[in-house]
């Protein structure tokens, strides 16, 4: 595992079982970004990143 991985393992560990809404993760997203402005960039890069996913698979 690499150091960067630490946060998506307890991520899985405590929360793995958990159903989630795509609605209930971009309201956090929008929460941790106002909390912590400085990840702005980051938080919107992994959002489209997700939105597009399936992009990737039409491309092909």
């Amino acid at each position: 595992m690499y150091y960067t991985d630490r946060g998506i393992e307890e991520l899985e560990n405590r929360r793995g079982d958990e159903e989630v809404s795509f609605a209930w993760l971009a309201e956090q997203l929008r929460v941790f970004t106002d909390i912590n402005p400085e990840f702005e960039t980051p938080v919107e890069r992994l959002a489209t990143w997700l939105a597009r996913l399936d992009d990737e698979d039409e491309e092909e």
